[in-house]
């Protein structure tokens, strides 16, 4: 059928070969399992990875497809879960050695969506501490690294996530973002990430800005996906209203969609740590290509500013402190030193203080909102700079200085618009770097198809990276 290794080949194509009878789910889950044998001691991508429960899955799939039944559109397709969303009978760490383990009553909305749709579930994937670092650095998973350079991480908090996608761990990978954590690892392991409009994949529990969405190598998966994903639940309080959305229709986008649309290049995140120049010239480099597809591209100011941020950062250290509290002092002990230095840098804060905090989310929401409303969609770094050391917590090194590598992703958080992430190029060093393509809420289908556009123009990729 193909030279592709099985471990490579996209969801939509083995939906295909299996329906053909020329592959079996049971060697293609072989082979991925093969594929985690191999990259597994250096990466550290994984947690609860269960060769024989996943086999058993693929058996399972086998023998529906050769009834030419399927459960669903994902049959027989390996996929990984989060560790942060909850599968029954195990437990849910969040990252952290100080959380008890209990085994989870039942699956969160994601992980009943892929086992519902007959997804060969074979292991969930690290992540960092309460998910609140953009790397691989936990007190309860080994330190996760980047396969495109094993001295980097592979960003976070989707951390195990984006290095699984990137090493060929199977097609299908679930994230969550809450200010960037499945944009930045997409980023950095040079795949691709989708964060959808909040509320348009179930999660629980819900919170403001936090969504669940896919981490794949190509647009055509993470559209199959959101088929799946996007389903109602009623336990995500903020779930949107049932929708039939053309996902299908996302893979077909071509170039020409560009024509015409008016993109604004947000260069500038207005805050935070200054964009590094190669990334500047990859950027300004897709930007171009969107021109000459026809896009008509808008320099913009910035809209975020230093206040908003630092307003998000304290609340949310607030909130962390309060986490931290309930627990005893043995378990606090546990957490990571930064996580713990962060949150407790908290403690002083007045009430008035983190009042004034917590206004910084919807003055956020507001002026992204008016900025983005002027343009079809709007497209920027994900990050200012590449894939830093896997030993360091944050690019900054400073539970004082934490979030200023996510001034251009969070902002898409708050105002709950659509926001992914697609590799547009390379560093002199190899190193990936994402182009994100924001669009207005509710356009998810907007926003697939135009990285599906991009994707058959932006310049060569390189080979995925080898153990």
């Amino acid at each position: 059928m193909t030279t592709t290794a099985l471990h490579d080949l996209g969801a939509c194509e083995l939906l295909a070969a299996y329906r053909s009878r020329k592959l079996s789910p049971v060697e293609v889950t072989q082979a991925v399992l093969d594929r985690v044998q191999q990259w597994e001691p250096a990466l550290h991508a994984t947690y609860l990875l269960r060769p024989e429960s996943a086999l058993a899955q693929a058996r399972a799939s086998e023998a529906r497809w050769q009834r030419s039944a399927p459960l669903g559109p994902l049959d027989g397709i390996p996929a990984t879960i989060k560790d942060n969303i909850a599968t029954q009978g195990d437990p849910t760490p969040l990252g952290t050695a100080a959380v008890e383990l209990y085994p989870a009553a039942q699956d969160a909305p994601p992980a009943a969506r892929l086992r519902e749709s007959g997804a060969v579930v074979f292991a969930k994937t690290t992540m960092p501490d309460y998910g609140m670092l953009s790397s691989g650095l936990s007190s309860f998973h080994a330190l996760t690294r980047n396969p495109w350079d094993l001295r980097k991480g592979p960003g976070g908090s989707s951390a195990g996530a984006g290095a699984a996608a990137a090493a060929g761990y199977g097609p299908l990978h679930i994230g969550t973002d809450i200010g960037g954590s499945i944009r930045l690892p997409a980023s950095w392991c040079g795949i691709f990430g989708f964060k959808p409009s909040l509320g348009r994949v179930p999660i629980d529990p819900p919170y403001t800005g936090r969504a669940a969405g896919p981490m794949t190598r190509t647009v055509a998966d993470a559209a199959l996906m959101m088929q799946v994903l996007s389903q109602p639940d009623v336990r995500d309080s903020m779930n949107l209203p049932p929708q039939h959305l053309p996902w299908h229709e996302c893979a077909l986008a071509t170039p020409e969609f560009f024509k015409g649309k008016r993109i604004g290049l947000l260069l500038d995140a207005g805050c935070g740590l200054p964009l590094h120049d190669d990334v500047r010239q990859v950027v300004a480099s897709a930007a171009k290509s969107l021109e000459a597809a026809g896009a008509h591209i808008v320099a913009m100011k910035p809209f975020l500013s230093a206040e908003m941020l630092e307003g998000m950062d304290h609340f949310w250290r607030m909130r962390s402190l309060t986490d931290i509290r309930t627990l005893s002092a043995e378990r606090r002990d546990k957490v990571l030193p930064y996580i713990r230095q962060w949150a407790e840098s908290a403690a002083e804060f007045s009430g008035a203080h983190i009042f004034d905090a917590s206004q910084k989310f919807h003055a956020t929401r507001v002026a992204t909102v008016k900025s983005c409303s002027a343009f079809d969609y709007v497209i920027s770094p994900v990050a200012p700079h590449v894939a830093f050391a896997a030993e360091l917590p944050s690019p900054t090194n400073d539970p004082l200085r934490p979030l200023e590598h996510i001034a251009y992703t969070v902002p898409f958080n708050m105002s709950e618009q659509p926001a992914a992430s697609i590799n547009c190029g390379y560093t002199g060093a190899g190193l990936p770097v994402g182009l994100q393509i924001a669009g207005a809420r509710f356009d998810d289908v907007g926003v697939l198809m135009a990285a599906r556009a991009f994707e058959q123009i932006r310049s060569a990729q390189h080979p995925w990276p080898q153990p």
